[in-house]
């Protein structure tokens, strides 16, 4: 019987000589950043580019090892991709039905929304493929997807956990389904979307709660139509897509450690240009506000199907709140970031509702905790979220040594955490990092972090 845990198991298979940050204490966040292309509508474009009548040009496509992964999934399917060069890819479509059958096995790497997304996609193709990941995606759970795909009649097989490998042969024509989601998730409801295209009738998705709206909002730029109707969209199948230029903002969940670093940090004034502000997208903005956040938002303007906008953030004295469950799903992967905030605010942060953070690259709730209590910050871990009490407007984090577990958001999380201590954080296994925003100690360092990357 394995009686170790997610973190323990993600510990034993981080490499042994993984990048690891070393952040000196103290500093401030000044200037402007340009926060990497949105790896959520990265992931997108490759995928709706691939199944388009004609060319998709991209640009702002992030480079980070996850998008890559998926534009390396479609040229095994034999679609032609030019770049990536400098954001800029062009993607020649090869139509709805036009992929063909890869020699090997898909590797998405560590990319949860790959393999999810894809999922769907390739459970309506008249071939047979398989799916795999590395030890840290190999561990998350995909019966989620698996199994209301299961229902519509794809013949998807993976381990007794449910987890990848998964194996998907080819069934015949999918049925259109109506699936009530149990929890709000974006790549559950845009695995089925695309199941649809290939399914006879509507099909139709109805989330508990809203989650990103970027699948739909693609689909509609290429010519699909999809109906909406409260909390419920659906999309017709076989429907055909017509290639659109795509412009990918700025990310907003990579904005999100600066906009924490800069409401902690003392006297800072940061911009970040062109950052998505997807309405499905913003919790970590009304989270920060309500804690007492100094941002501004300018220059909104339209950036393809996105709205994005820069946002100025400048120092301010925070305190804890208890966060709105509406919000949990509009934040859910920028919580390790504002656990950051809350660690420094005034009082306790109280989160709820967030049972997902669980099931990440790591159990986000324990690993966040773990690191917090190493910096002497009381964090008490709930069974679907966490409460924090913070050290308030004049305390400091104390300083040590933070183990990530591979997953990218911690590191970047703690790594920011330096802006506010009393002595140096060393925070291993970081080489995941390369996966949602490669170059990141860099641009940091740029701005005023006095952070240092090695070989641990």
């Amino acid at each position: 019987m394995d009686t170790t845990g997610p973190t323990d198991r993600a510990a034993a298979a981080a490499p042994a000589c993984a990048p690891a940050y070393r952040v000196a204490p103290g500093g401030t966040l000044r200037g402007s950043v340009q926060a990497p292309g949105d790896k959520s509508i990265s992931h997108r474009a490759i995928m709706l580019g691939a199944l388009a009548d004609g060319a998709t040009p991209v640009t702002g496509f992030l480079e980070g090892a996850d998008s890559l992964a998926t534009l390396a999934a479609f040229r095994a399917m034999g679609v032609r991709i030019d770049g990536p060069e400098q954001g800029r890819v062009l993607i020649r479509g090869v139509g709805r039905d036009g992929l063909a059958a890869p020699t090997a096995p898909l590797d998405v790497g560590n990319a949860g929304t790959a393999m999810r997304l894809l999922c769907g996609l390739l459970a309506g193709q008249r071939f047979a493929s398989t799916l795999i990941g590395d030890a840290s995606l190999s561990r998350r759970p995909m019966r989620r997807v698996t199994e209301p795909l299961a229902r519509m009649g794809a013949a998807i097989e993976g381990t007794e956990a449910g987890t990848a490998p998964l194996v998907i042969s080819p069934a015949p024509a999918l049925a259109a389904i109506h699936y009530d989601m149990p929890m709000a998730s974006a790549q559950v409801k845009s695995c089925l979307l695309l199941a649809g295209l290939y399914a006879r009738g509507e099909t139709c998705v109805t989330e508990p709660a809203v989650t990103r709206d970027h699948t739909e909002r693609m689909l509609t730029t290429f010519g699909c139509p999809v109906r909406r109707a409260g909390a419920t969209v659906c999309v017709q199948g076989g429907s055909r897509l017509r290639a659109a230029p795509v412009q990918v903002p700025a990310d907003i969940s990579s904005a999100a450690f600066f906009l924490v670093g800069a409401s902690i940090a003392d006297a800072a004034d940061l911009t970040l240009p062109g950052v998505g502000i997807n309405p499905t997208r913003i919790g970590v903005l009304s989270i920060l506000e309500a804690m007492g956040a100094r941002i501004e938002i300018t220059n909104r303007r339209d950036c393809g199907a996105e709205p994005v906008a820069d946002i100025r953030v400048q120092s301010a004295p925070l305190h804890g709140i208890e966060i709105p469950a509406e919000q949990v799903p509009l934040a859910i992967d920028e919580f390790p970031a504002l656990f950051i905030a809350a660690a420094c605010a005034e009082g306790e942060t109280l989160l709820t509702g967030a049972a997902e953070l669980r099931v990440k690259e790591s159990d986000r709730i324990a690993v966040m905790a773990a690191g917090l209590a190493q910096l002497g910050v009381s964090a008490e871990v709930l069974p679907d979220g966490i409460r924090i009490r913070g050290v308030g407007q004049h305390g400091r984090l104390g300083g040590g040594t933070i183990d990530s577990h591979g997953d990218h958001r911690i590191a970047m999380a703690f790594a920011m955490a330096a802006l506010r201590a009393e002595a140096p954080i060393l925070v291993r296994d970081c080489e995941n990092v390369r996966t949602s925003f490669p170059g990141f100690a860099a641009l940091a360092a740029g701005a005023g972090l006095g952070i240092e990357e090695h070989d641990a």
